[in-house]
């Protein structure tokens, strides 16, 4: 039997690790961040501001997809990962049967404010516009506007993923 794999999506500064680390924290489903499975040559180029390619993302992505099948057989999985192309959540959720997406939406305005005001360790908010650029909206996800409170959020996600 395999565990629900949760992944939490959108651009740089919509709030996926928090969102994550909550419902993990509710759930008790681990948490990934995916910005920790780059690769040392992704981290360099985006800490130069060049945005990543889809040949840059390609081994990252089936990284995370072993990882998300590997958790399915365990406890299950809340990644938070970027996802931003159809072609990328394809890839994300192969071979995985019970597969859930939260889009957390926002503005640019609104993100690049938060983008602004926090620490990452690579990612400046100069490469946000490259990554609404390649957004890809999901036909097949949970919406929810960033503007919510975490908690509330993460309630709307806890009532998402028992409705299955």
């Amino acid at each position: 039997m395999m565990n629900p794999v949760i992944y939490i999506m959108g651009v740089a500064g919509s709030g996926k690790t928090t969102i994550g680390k909550l419902l993990a924290a509710e759930t008790g489903i681990p948490f990934f961040d995916a910005d920790d499975f780059h690769p040392p040559v992704n981290i360099a180029k985006m800490k130069a501001g060049k945005p990543l390619t889809d040949e840059d993302r390609q081994p990252w992505l089936e990284l995370l997809n072993i990882l998300a099948g590997e958790q399915a057989q365990l406890k299950g999985a809340i990644i938070a990962c970027s996802a931003l192309k159809e072609k990328y959540r394809m890839l994300l959720q192969a071979g995985i049967t019970e597969c859930k997406w939260i889009f957390l939406q926002g503005s640019y305005g609104v993100i690049y404010e938060r983008m602004k005001n926090r620490t990452h360790q690579y990612m400046p908010e100069r490469l946000l516009q490259s990554q609404f650029d390649s957004l890809e909206i999901p036909a097949s996800a949970l919406v929810i506007e960033i503007k919510n409170e975490p908690a509330k959020i993460v309630e709307m996600i806890r009532q998402y993923i028992s409705n299955k």
